[in-house]
């Protein structure tokens, strides 16, 4: 079955924090340190609608990840690039579900006018890494041992996409 991809609204919320949540704990995938609470994580769920979209996919009336588009800088000249952040539940990983989140987001970026699509990624995450290289986006890159998790420094792969 083929997840169906839609813009987040306020009842994902346990399911985003959820995924998040499990990325924080596991992997290095954010640099948070602590699980969000539900408050918090509404907070940042604010910040979504126009111009930054937040997208769901949604499999089998699960929420099995979400994209979504954040400011890169907050100087106006950067009004036009924006940050990606992709997480998918780790029960829905291999499936294709974030192949679709990016080409959807892909085309809302296209559509909101955005020019360039930055993607930061730490470094030995290579799953992610082929998915945006699948879309085209380029090598810009990196800093060195920028974040310190896992008792290891970390360093931060960035990309980019011109649309």
């Amino acid at each position: 079955m083929e997840a169906h991809i839609r813009g987040a609204v306020r009842e994902d919320l346990s399911f985003l924090l959820d995924i998040y949540n499990e990325s924080v704990l596991h992997s290095v995938a954010t640099f948070d340190l602590v699980p969000q609470t539900l408050t918090e994580r509404a907070v940042w769920f604010e910040q979504f609608g126009d111009p930054f979209p937040i997208l769901v996919a949604e499999l089998n009336g699960q929420v099995a990840g979400y994209c979504c588009l954040t400011p890169f800088r907050s100087k106006p000249a950067y009004d036009r690039t924006v940050e990606i952040s992709i997480y998918l539940d780790r029960r829905f990983r291999g499936a294709g579900i974030g192949t679709r989140l990016m080409s959807h987001m892909i085309g809302v970026a296209r559509e909101r006018n955005f020019h360039v699509i930055i993607a930061a990624i730490t470094g030995g995450n290579e799953i992610s890494i082929r998915l945006h290289e699948k879309f085209g986006f380029a090598p810009a890159g990196v800093f060195r041992e920028v974040g310190y998790k896992f008792d290891a420094w970390q360093d931060v792969h960035f990309m980019q996409l011109l649309l």
